[in-house]
């Protein structure tokens, strides 16, 4: 049976049934040890949850869909994703990174737009996952990681602007020259007091992290801010009403041709969320050992999922949130029962206090969401990554250039690209090509005048399409010689350039009367040169496993060469 014939069973539509149960229902195993860690399993809802509010709150008003949407996926979104997801320990909701996205998406389309978008960059998301992509997340080096993260700060510090004077949001999509042409616009009699508040907010939340880093300390800050905000009687934009229940279920209108326009933006957002949830699912494995480890494939089918209901619902794109994890870790969080119960404290929000929360400043949620955009650029991480070498400096500065100046999906393609480049210049500068003696067979004087017509020459490190041409080179300049044995043993890796390459170097050697022998090349790299006729081009005589064999070989081309005797047919050899 051929190995295309094994593989198609596994792309059955049984199959492929088979494979998307496993990946979106439930199991069992979910829930393990749950008898044990229920208590801090609510604990850790609980406080997540509170750490929540505002935040989901601040994303949604920020992104221009509104503060209801934001609760809205924090909600449907966080609950989906914490019962379908492949981590047990991520929290799903609306995220700065996706906010970054949807600002320009608001200013070109619309807030209703947002709800289509929602379903159908989930149900990428989803195939995504199906297709088995969650691995690739792990391919993303460090610094486009890092990059890319200090790129989202940025642009939510930018994009705060309005929020923070109460002031018009500019027309625009970048964030920087939105900022720039907002701050011309406010009118500084009107923007005291919202900027008072926003940096009372920053203030408060700063020094309340310093006393005692448990406290929620953007909820008290807020809470603060809008009871001197109601006692004060000043004029600031609020929240305004938000739903006493949760909304029904509802397609959003689908038009075919607007759905085409923004599939470019729903691309974006299917690939952020994707990246965002893996990262962040990453992160909480890193933090606790007793929990196993993430399901990526599955987390991209629940993050699809949880974005396909956020969208039915009313609500805006969602991934996983890097932050709120992290506080669901180290409050103690064990299973996925508490990324649920964060969802269910939200709707009691939802349920119990929205007249409450219309009354919040939209100026103390910008704050909320400048010290999250402050926390996520680390400037010791930036130091290291610039001190460590040139190559890793310039893929985390190009990430987060082309973060802030275009987007973000953008951004991880440029810096993947720029590392990948100078990881391949790295690996063509260390391969190399270099003469070694010929091994001594036995004493006898003739063979050692026969090794004079013969070179050996062993390739090491990668034969590939970044670094072959030095090899054309210095091997086609070679003289006096009638046969050359090239040594493959230590060739950590060959593509097909590299195996044309050599097609190439055998062919121009011959032509010049040289003789080639092979030896070393393991199974793959042996079926790669066998695709591209490098093996077809030597013969199979000549490719040999053992290479005391390959000399004795070019011996007796020498011989024949100089003496006019035949060369015994060494098929037998070469098969060794």
């Amino acid at each position: 049976m051929s190995g295309l014939e094994t593989l198609q069973p596994r792309w059955t539509g049984a199959a492929l049934g088979r494979r998307a149960a496993g990946l979106i229902l439930p199991r069992r195993t979910d829930y393990a040890g749950l008898s044990r860690s229920w208590r801090r399993d609510l604990v850790a809802g609980l406080t997540v949850g509170i750490v929540a509010l505002p935040l989901a709150l601040g994303f949604g008003v920020a992104s221009g869909v509104g503060a209801t949407a934001g609760l809205i996926t924090a909600i449907v979104a966080g609950l989906v994703a914490a019962v379908l997801g492949g981590s047990h320990l991520q929290v799903s909701g609306p995220t700065g990174a996706m906010t970054v996205v949807l600002v320009p998406v608001v200013a070109r389309y619309g807030p209703e737009a947002v709800f289509a978008l929602s379903i159908l960059a989930g149900l990428l998301v989803v195939v995504m996952g199906l297709v088995g992509m969650g691995r690739l997340v792990s391919v993303i080096p460090w610094p486009v990681v890092e990059g890319f993260t200090l790129g989202i700060g940025v642009i939510i510090f930018l994009q705060q602007v309005p929020l923070a004077l109460d002031t018009p949001r500019a027309a625009g999509e970048n964030a920087g020259l939105v900022a720039l042409a907002t701050l011309g616009a406010a009118e500084p009699t009107r923007a005291a007091a919202p900027l008072a508040v926003t940096l009372g907010v920053i203030v408060l939340m700063l020094v309340l992290g310093r006393v005692r880093r448990s406290l929620p300390a953007s909820l008290i800050a807020v809470v603060l801010a809008t009871v001197v905000a109601e006692a004060a009687h000043l004029p600031l934009a609020r929240i305004g009403a938000l739903p006493s229940s949760l909304p029904a279920p509802a397609f959003p209108s689908w038009n075919a041709e607007a759905l085409a326009a923004m599939f470019p933006a729903a691309l974006a957002i299917a690939a952020l969320a994707a990246l965002e949830s893996l990262l962040s699912a990453r992160v909480a494995d890193g933090m606790v050992e007793e929990v196993p480890n993430t399901d990526a494939d599955r987390e991209l089918v629940g993050q699809g999922l949880a974005n396909m209901a956020s969208g039915v619902f009313g609500g805006m794109p969602a991934t996983g949130a890097i932050a709120r994890t992290a506080v669901n870790v180290r409050a103690g969080a064990r299973t996925r029962v508490a990324a649920a119960s964060h969802a269910v404290v939200l709707v009691v929000v939802v349920l119990a206090a929205a007249p409450v929360v219309a009354l919040v400043p939209t100026s103390a949620l910008a704050g909320v969401l400048i010290v999250t955009a402050l926390r996520m650029i680390d400037l010791g991480t930036a130091r290291s990554i610039l001190r460590s070498s040139r190559a890793d400096a310039l893929v985390y500065l190009v990430t987060v250039a082309v973060t802030v100046v275009f987007d973000l999906v953008v951004a991880v393609q440029a810096g993947v690209a720029v590392a990948a480049f100078l990881a391949l210049r790295a690996m063509s500068r260390v391969s190399g090509l270099r003469r070694v003696a010929v091994p001594e067979i036995d004493a006898a004087e003739e063979d050692a005048l026969l090794h004079e017509h013969i070179a050996v020459y062993r390739f090491h490190g990668a034969l590939f399409f970044g670094g072959t041409k030095q090899f054309l080179d210095e091997l086609t300049a070679v003289k006096d010689v009638h046969v050359i044995v090239l040594v493959l043993t230590d060739v950590r890796m060959m593509d097909a350039s590299g195996a044309n390459a050599l097609t190439e170097i055998i062919t121009s050697l011959q032509r010049r009367g040289m003789t080639v022998l092979l030896k070393g090349l393991d199974p793959d790299q042996l079926r790669v040169a066998g695709a591209v006729g490098a093996l077809g081009a030597i013969g199979d005589a000549h490719y040999f496993h053992d290479l005391p064999a390959a000399v004795a070989h070019a011996r007796q081309h020498v011989r024949h060469e100089l003496h006019g005797r035949s060369v015994p047919d060494c098929a037998a050899v070469a098969a060794r």
